[in-house]
């Protein structure tokens, strides 16, 4: 297909006919009343989930603030020390997994869609879900602290403190059980975003032309979807040694308390460039915005965010310095955690050459105040990052506040500070009045002088030996006067919080039909006037500021010139393009309001959270409302009966469908196996880490199941392999009754296979309580159980759509997806098979 050509660009392009707006306000309008619960579109959903974060930021500021009034004098009994753990505890967790990477992922669901010119993200009714799973757990979660069940093993949870040895309470499982569901609900919209970004951009915005943060938040969702999952696994396997003893920490009986700080690491020092990229993609946003300059360094920019990403997989043991861990694995943490400061200067340096190239001298506005405080409190974290990662240094300085003051000069300075400048910045975008800029300069200098009044003496204390998660300090260390001034620097912060919710309550008015507009004279595609449908009408990109470059813009797309001005059939719709060069591939029809989102993410909440108080049938119970709610959720989820091809403008016709590995649902499968691996893979890692540790725990050739037990269960993986083949012809065939039976025989055998393999484990006389070699192996097959079952959920649904005449060889949704996860459950299998079988005997 040649370059779309826009309608506008045609010598006989015509008015649009009368009705088509209608039409469109008509598909997308919002539900009221109690039905504003269902609503699903990127602007309602992107609210919620920015309103949400915002609170969680308050609460954790409020324990923060409980936490430096105990600090404020020595020797002080304000806060006793089993609520002072508590307290930073929650706070520690509030802020990184409620607020930090939720607040950015809300600002990319509002903002993304209308910055790439779509009327909506791929899979809208999954953005409704992730919103409403986050909100719903975190805030049962957040409650736990007023019934003395909130978590105290700190927000890293270390064991063996965290085991049932010193923490027997149920407070370290709503911790484990909560988070981890908070993580799958982070990866579900980090799935959304990706394939938004990749196949739901305007004809022409090639990769070299999407903006910086749809880069950024590219890159974010490709460490979320790798580093997450590491997490998930850690929690899973300290909740099973709570719940069943299966001594994966317990190092008498061969676990190793280091594979948790390994698996949490992965996932945590990743995190703080997760938190920071987005912040830092914002930035490079309104700094062309505020000086009417394009981003000096483009293409520099966007290779220092993919490097930031790469490099950061190569720190996690930045953080495990006083371990003992080996010396050459020290050696190359502290190497990557210095190359790694290489692409963050080179964005600063692109940030400040796009400010001296400014065109015209602008007003200093709210939002550049608080990037130039970014800049200022970064770059103090940057240098203190750089001493820490000189192992002598860190080894005197490791576990003081020290390092309290360089992580929140990293993480405040390099996330919050950008954050509070968006909302000033994007605020004109999604209201009817912009926020002030008086109230805007008295919120900065409170925050800005706040912070380092609080943090900086941190650094001094720190060295003064002062250590981190304590309650109280002797009045002989001299330390009383330094810490007062932390707690009246904490103080000036949330009198700068403060004044900006004044704002918010006295500026805010959320509209997205009458916005106050681009008041900054911006040049991206998100400053287009849009209605609850988002763009009238979808316009060719020839350029990354296409405000600037292609006068008349908005006024075309107002006046519905360009591309899908309508709604087609009367859906919700909106333009799929291709990955590369985004040429118009197909229209996808977009799922209305629904109440199977909220529900799905209750009966899931409900589950996780009633298994943390051992209520089994009761969270059974919400697990199948989650599976119910599900199923109806993606039953109605294809476009009902197949639609002809429509026009889209400039003589262009679409299908109104498309199928097969170029369809959208399968690039988000591709993802979810990948978050599939990636969870398989820090499972094989932690087998592989505890028998390099402990290899004595692991059983001699005579004490495995006999050979002919995993030969069985490799003869029934590739069974189901070879009958998943013959179902992809028999679908290409349309023999539905043929391929029914493919699909539920190869779900019945791998469903069969790993309980052949965990009976054999059995009657071998291996129990998982045993030691860490027999939980590692009941941990992994396990997990190819669960897997098992979730290909048989699949293949279910897969056939039940086949009885009700909604599968066929162009409408196999459905079907792709549940083939490409029996393939993958089969080539896991028979790794695992491998693994538990011919490892052992190779080894021993």
């Amino acid at each position: 297909m040649t370059r779309p050509t826009s309608p506008t660009e045609l010598p006989n392009a015509l008015p649009r006919p009368e009705g088509e707006l209608e039409q469109l306000e008509r598909a997308w309008k919002r539900p009221t009343g109690w039905r504003a619960l269902t609503v699903v579109n990127n602007t309602s959903i992107g609210l919620l989930y920015i309103a949400t974060a915002l609170l969680f930021f308050i609460l954790a500021g409020v324990l923060g603030l409980m936490m430096r009034t105990q600090l404020a004098a020595p020797d002080s009994n304000l806060i006793g020390h089993e609520l002072y753990n508590q307290l930073f505890t929650m706070h520690g967790t509030v802020m990184m997994f409620l607020f930090a990477v939720p607040a950015v992922e809300a600002v990319a669901v509002l903002l993304l869609p209308n910055m790439l010119g779509a009327r909506d993200l791929p899979f809208p009714r999954l953005s409704a879900y992730a919103y409403w799973a986050y909100a719903i757990g975190g805030l049962v979660f957040f409650c736990s602290i007023f019934v003395g069940l909130a978590p105290d093993g700190g927000w890293f949870m270390y064991p063996p403190l965290t085991s049932t040895q010193y923490s027997p309470a149920v407070n370290a499982d709503l911790w484990l059980l909560g988070i981890g569901f908070i993580e799958i609900s982070a990866i579900a919209g980090a799935i959304e975003l990706a394939v938004g970004i990749l196949r739901t951009r305007a004809p022409g915005m090639t990769l070299d032309k999407i903006p910086v943060f749809a880069w950024v938040m590219l890159v974010f969702c490709g460490m979320v979807i790798i580093a997450f999952p590491a997490v998930i696994v850690a929690t899973a396997l300290l909740e099973l040694e709570r719940a069943f003893d299966m001594p994966f920490f317990i190092a008498a009986r061969g676990g190793d308390p280091l594979l948790w700080q390994h698996l949490f690491w992965f996932f945590g020092h990743p995190e703080v460039y997760i938190i920071f990229l987005p912040a830092a993609g914002m930035v490079s946003m309104m700094i062309p915005a505020m000086t009417g300059t394009p981003l000096v360094g483009y293409r520099l920019v966007v290779l220092a965010v993919v490097s930031t990403g790469f490099l950061s997989f190569g720190l996690w043991v930045h953080h495990m310095f006083a371990t003992g861990i080996p010396q050459l694995s020290l050696s190359f943490a502290s190497a990557a955690s210095m190359a790694v400061s290489v692409p963050t200067a080179i964005q600063i340096f692109a940030w400040i050459a796009t400010l001296a190239a400014a065109v015209r001298l602008r007003p200093l506005r709210t939002p550049t105040l608080f990037i130039l405080g970014f800049f200022f409190v970064f770059v103090i974290g940057g240098l203190t990052g750089v001493m820490v990662a000189v192992i002598p240094f860190d080894l005197q300085a490791h576990d003081t506040y020290f390092v309290v003051a360089h992580l929140h000069y990293v993480l405040f300075g390099g996330m919050v500070f950008p954050l509070f400048a968006a909302f000033y910045y994007w605020t004109p975008f999604i209201s009817a009045r912009r926020l002030s800029e008086r109230l805007g300069r008295w919120a900065f200098w409170l925050m800005f002088v706040g912070f380092n009044v609080a943090f900086f003496p941190m650094h001094f204390t720190g060295l003064a030996g002062m250590p981190r998660r304590v309650y109280t300090y002797a009045e002989s260390q001299g330390l009383g006067p330094l810490n007062l001034l932390s707690t009246v620097g904490a103080y000036l912060i949330a009198a700068g919080v403060l004044v900006f919710l004044i704002d918010l309550a006295r500026n805010f008015r959320p509209t997205i039909d009458n916005n106050a507009g681009n008041v900054w004279d911006a040049g991206t595609l998100e400053w287009l006037p849009s209605g609850s449908y988002g763009l009238r009408s979808v316009p060719t990109v020839t350029s990354r500021e296409p405000l600037w470059d292609q006068p008349g813009l908005a006024r075309q797309v107002t006046d519905g010139q360009h591309y899908l001005p309508n709604s087609p059939a009367g859906l919700r719709t909106t333009l799929v393009t291709s990955a590369l060069d985004a040429r118009p591939d197909y229209v996808l029809p977009l799922p209305g309001p629904a109440w199977s989102p909220l529900l799905a993410a209750v009966g899931t909440a409900g589950f996780f959270l009633l298994l943390t108080f051992k209520l089994m049938p009761l969270a059974a119970a919400f697990g199948v409302l989650a599976v119910v709610s599900l199923w109806r959720w993606l039953w109605d989820a294809d476009t009902g009966p197949d639609y002809p091809p429509v026009e889209i403008g400039g003589g262009l016709r679409l299908p109104m469908m498309c199928s097969g590995s170029a369809s959208h649902a399968s690039w988000a499968m591709v993802l979810l196996l990948i978050v599939c691996a990636s969870i398989f893979g820090s499972l094989l890692f932690s087998y592989l880490f505890l028998w390099t540790t402990n290899p004595q725990a692991w059983p001699s050739a005579r004490a495995l199941p006999s050979a002919g037990w995993p030969m069985l269960s490799t003869v029934m993986l590739l069974t189901a392999g070879a009958v998943a083949v013959a179902a992809g012809r028999l679908m290409t065939q349309d023999r539905q009754a043929a391929l029914r039976w493919c699909v539920a025989g190869a779900a019945l055998l791998l469903t069969a296979a790993p309980a052949l393999d965990l009976t054999a484990q059995w009657q071998a006389g291996l129990r998982p309580q045993t030691s860490a070699y027999t939980a590692a192996t009941y941990a992994v097959a396990g997990l190819q159980a669960l897997f098992g079952g979730i290909s048989a959920v699949m293949s279910i649904f897969t056939v039940a759509r086949s009885l009700a005449g909604r599968l066929s060889p162009t409408r196999r949704a459905a079907f792709d997806t549940t083939r490409a996860m029996l393939f993958y459950t089969v080539a896991q299998g028979l790794i695992a098979l491998a693994l538990l079988h011919a490892f052992p005997r190779l080894t021993g």
